[in-house]
Order: C-alpha cells, then structure tokens, then sequence
C-alpha cells in the first residue's frame, strides 16, 4: 500500500505528508520543555517512534497530520491534521509547532486548510481538538478557528492519564463560519 501524495497550500504554509526530512525539526520540538502538553519533552529516540506514527497513520488510514512547512524558507514549521486513533474521542484535527514557528498564525492557518480537507475529502461531519486544560495557546487557536470547549474528554489508554478538554464545531458551523469570512 503507498502512501498518498496529499499536498494542501495556503498563502504562507505547505501542508504535505511527512518525509525523513522532517523528523530533525521534528525531534527539537518534541526535546523543548514546552512541548509538554503534547507529551514531552522527549529523548530523540522516543520522538522517532512517534514521528513514525504519521506516516504509518497515513498508509493504513489515508489521512494524518500533514508537515506544516513555510513556503518563503522552506523549514518544517510542525504539524497539523486529521487524527483519529483507535479510541480517540472524536475526528481531530491536531496540532503542534516547532518552539521557532509559534505565534505566528500558522497554526491556525494550517488547521483552517486541514478542516477544509477533513470535511470536504474525508467527508467527516465534526472537528474536535484534545486540549489540555492548562494549554491556553492552543484554546487560542481552537477559538479563532469557531470551535467551543465542550467540557472534560477522555483519551484511550495510556494516554488516560493526562486530563483533556473537547473543543469541537460540526461542519456545519466550519462552513457558515467560512461563508461569512468569504
């Protein structure tokens, strides 16, 4: 089975599936103490494993977070995409960015471009985001994307552990939201 050549753009940012070249940058922003909420820091050895998980997801799903990479330098900026693994608590659209890339609007532009695609190639019928309570940059960017915190969320084993708030929209409101923006 290949792997989908799935390529988004916006303005500023290449949304593509995750290549080798990536996990360097990769590995840096999971090794950053601010990479906490999404599990880390971690050793590079761990973050590999984990960087094989999207491209794995990609193979066996059709869909994953995309490389989020800046079209003007062409550096991975981070990720962001569909994400549902087994026993997720919904259809997700993720994501995390290099510590450099941060406070730049591009998080929410990638995830702007991947709800599209979610809704429109993979059809889904809601978004939602997994937030740690205490992550405020990322309530941030769910709220300038019109998702409203639904309350506490449960993830599957061992990721338990960690307490989350659903943040979420149906497609509906993605697309009266994008209409009104148009």
């Amino acid at each position: 089975m290949a792997v989908p050549d799935v390529q988004l753009e916006t303005s500023r940012l290449i949304l593509r599936v995750p290549r080798m070249e990536d996990f360097d940058r990769y590995a840096e922003m999971l090794a950053d103490e601010s990479s906490h909420h999404i599990g880390g820091p971690l050793q590079r050895h761990d973050a590999w494993r984990r960087f094989l998980q999207m491209p794995g997801a990609w193979m066996l799903q059709g869909f994953a977070m995309f490389s989020v990479i800046e079209k003007a330098s062409g550096r991975w900026m981070g990720q962001a995409g569909p994400w549902q693994p087994d026993g997720w608590p919904g259809t997700e659209v993720g994501y995390s960015f290099h510590p450099d890339a941060r406070g730049k609007g591009y998080a929410t532009e990638a995830c702007a471009a991947a709800m599209d695609w979610a809704f429109d190639v993979l059809g889904w019928s809601e978004v939602i985001h997994s937030i740690a309570p205490t992550n405020t940059a990322s309530q941030a960017v769910a709220q300038r994307l019109g998702s409203r915190n639904r309350g506490p969320g449960k993830l599957p084993a061992p990721l338990d552990v960690h307490p989350i708030e659903i943040w979420a929209q149906t497609r509906d409101e993605w697309l009266a939201r994008r209409e009104v923006a148009a």
